[in-house]
């Protein structure tokens, strides 16, 4: 067994990982501020609460713990939000990481799985996106964390640390034993919005653009599901703990689904229809991204498995309908 620790692993992917990780074997070690996180979702090891900026905390917490290698989710996420405040998302996630690298440093701990984005893509040259396609990131988000994958490359070459940076697509679903799932203060997530429009939890679901260069005029993206997500960390995290070298690899399922075709699954899931209205597209929002998923299954021996859409729609709506207890939980 060996003893991980996860920032952010109070968060919606990270919780999921540390479900996966104790399943595995591991000890899944979570270190959160709550700010985004929820101490319901922490089932599987001790809670550390604290913050990524600050170094001397993660050092603190490394000492006591000891672990042996690092799964790193901790940073901001929403990329429209990233375009109103730039410097929020350089500050968190680039100084926060390099907060937690010289913590890792000073601790002679050297392997790191990164949760990454397919935003470092930016607006694809092609489809479906390979990892050595160009890197062109159109928003903060995504500008943030291709620095965080520089800077992991330049710690691998002058202090030997081992990483992978795992590029996935549109996180979506929950836990299939609906033990946790999704809760974003506000929610921005697609599917989830969606399933609250057709269960009522919300008046009405807003489009975002309907002129974009795809069939039905809506954005499509690669939706792959949430416990996916969550072994491919451990794979990738086995990967290099057997002595793999450091690697960027995308997780995705290679299927692209537009906003509409979301709609129309969930109306289907749930039996309701989904009251929704158009506005103008959001800034920094790239009309198709689709995974190019083989390097995953060539390095890691990883591919999606339960990310048919029915299935994560299904599990999705399964813990909205559920009462989505992690807020009553949260703490301050």
């Amino acid at each position: 067994m060996a003893r991980i620790l996860v920032t952010g692993g109070a968060g919606y992917v990270g919780s999921h990982t540390c479900k996966a990780l104790a399943n595995a074997g591991h000890q899944p070690i979570v270190y959160d501020n709550l700010v985004h996180g929820f101490r319901a979702a922490v089932q599987w090891g001790p809670l550390e609460i604290g913050d990524l900026l600050d170094q001397e905390r993660i050092d603190q917490v490394i000492k006591a713990h000891r672990p042996e290698a690092v799964v790193h989710f901790g940073g901001y996420i929403a990329a429209g939000e990233s375009v109103n405040e730039p410097g929020l998302y350089y500050h968190q996630n680039v100084t926060g990481s390099l907060a937690l690298l010289e913590a890792m440093r000073q601790n002679d701990l050297k392997t790191i799985v990164f949760s990454s984005t397919a935003a470092v893509y930016g607006d694809p040259e092609f489809t479906p996106i390979p990892e050595d396609h160009p890197l062109k990131p159109i928003n903060p988000y995504g500008h943030s964390k291709l620095m965080v994958e520089q800077v992991l490359a330049d710690h691998a070459h002058a202090h030997g640390t081992s990483y992978a940076a795992l590029r996935y697509f549109n996180a979506s679903g929950a836990d299939p034993e609906g033990e946790i799932g999704e809760c974003h203060d506000p929610e921005t997530h697609l599917i989830p919005l969606v399933i609250h429009a057709a269960l009522g939890i919300r008046d009405k679901l807003t489009i975002f653009g309907t002129d974009y260069d795809t069939p039905d005029g809506t954005a499509i993206r690669d939706y792959i599901h949430v416990a996916d997500l969550a072994s491919a960390h451990v794979a990738a995290l086995d990967h290099l703990m057997s002595g793999g070298a450091s690697t960027a690899i995308n997780l995705g399922t290679g299927n692209g689904y537009s906003v509409r075709e979301i709609i129309e699954c969930v109306q289907r899931v749930t039996g309701k229809p989904v009251p929704h209205v158009e506005a103008d597209r959001r800034p920094g929002d790239p009309p198709i991204l689709v995974a190019d998923a083989r390097k995953a299954m060539d390095v890691l021996s990883w591919k999606a498995k339960q990310s048919t859409l029915d299935d994560l729609i299904a599990n999705a709506t399964q813990w909205e309908r559920g009462g989505r207890h992690f807020p009553l939980a949260k703490a301050g």
